[in-house]
């Protein structure tokens, strides 16, 4: 059973899935319940779109650094530079698909 927890205008605030002092039971399949739920998951969408954009201004952000000699590609920890290498890889083979099947081309 959801336990909740509610802010000052009685509106849902926290979910848990364990009992705690001041948590209210409801039941799983509340419109309350349900309606904070979809609200959450909009705003966790919202949330993934941003970080979607800020790594790839860190993309760039790298890439200038190492383009104006202010760090190497080998001062990133190994991980990182296999995540940086993944992600190169995957735009260029995007890119290249883009080339070859753009909707407004004309041979």
């Amino acid at each position: 059973m959801p336990y909740v927890k509610r802010d000052e205008q009685g509106r849902i605030a926290t979910v848990r899935l364990e009992p705690d002092d001041g948590l209210e039971e409801l039941p799983p399949g509340s419109p309350e319940l349900l309606e904070f739920m979809h609200k959450m998951g909009l705003e966790q969408d919202s949330l993934q779109q941003s970080d979607m954009r800020l790594v790839r201004v860190l993309e760039d952000l790298i890439d200038l650094l190492i383009d104006r000699d202010v760090i190497r590609f080998t001062d990133l920890p190994l991980p990182a530079q296999e995540k940086l290498m993944e992600r190169r890889s995957m735009r260029q083979s995007l890119g290249a698909l883009d080339l070859l099947g753009g909707a407004n081309e004309t041979i």
